[in-house]
């Protein structure tokens, strides 16, 4: 076998012992979801919109500058909107914001927010979220999901127990966790569904490019 033969089959038994590492797959399918060659991100005048809460009840702590709101609480924050049972809210000296959110037994809490330059929007449920304003990160705990929608439709899904989302460079990390009730030791699955990137439109070779044209009545068009 020459040199040439012997490249090819080590390259060969690389990428077949790459793809069946159970570790990589998942890093394989993140990266396909999250776009990392399209160099969208999330809306980045979200980060200097002011947070907006409405809710049933709050408690304020000044000493510490924590504010517990309770009760259908919506938070928004630019395109951010979050919702659930509580939302607890910190601030630090540095003046970075931090959420914990919690859901209604038997709901989950929600995260949604548009990415930049597209119309597309990331959604995202769990029965815990924690929002780090500083690391404008989303983790989404237990019973976790993510999806992104492209319009109004579904195109990418992904479940796991945690989910945490970096809104700067929309990077996911998804970890299945332990099976409830399962023995020592065992994990869950992380499960995906992708769709392909749309084409982009374009104008057959040798068509002619539409041509606008002027109504003759243009003239007679009600003002």
């Amino acid at each position: 076998m020459g040199q040439i033969g012997r490249y090819n089959q080590l390259k060969h038994s690389k990428i077949r012992a790459f793809m069946k590492s159970p570790r990589l797959i998942p890093l394989v399918l993140l990266a396909v979801l999250a776009g990392l060659g399209t160099g969208v991100q999330a809306e980045k005048a979200d980060r200097n919109k002011p947070m907006n809460i409405e809710s049933d009840a709050l408690r304020y702590d000044d000493l510490k500058q924590v504010s517990v709101f309770t009760g259908r609480v919506v938070l928004t924050k630019g395109t951010i909107v979050i919702r659930g049972a509580q939302i607890e809210v910190r601030q630090d000296a540095e003046g970075y914001q931090f959420g914990l959110v919690t859901s209604e037994p038997g709901k989950l809490a929600f995260f949604r927010q548009k990415r930049e330059g597209v119309d597309e929007f990331i959604e995202g449920e769990g029965v815990t979220l924690e929002y780090d304003g500083r690391a404008d990160t989303v983790k989404f705990i237990t019973t976790a999901q993510l999806r992104r929608f492209r319009g109004a439709t579904l195109a990418d899904e992904v479940n796991g127990q945690v989910i945490v989302y970096n809104n700067t460079t929309d990077v996911f990390t998804v970890d299945s966790g332990k099976v409830q009730g399962g023995p020592s030791g065992t994990s869950g699955r992380v499960r995906a569904m992708l769709t392909p990137k749309p084409e982009p439109v374009t104008t057959p070779a040798g068509s002619p490019a539409p041509v606008l044209k002027t109504s003759p009545n243009l003239k007679d068009v009600p003002r």
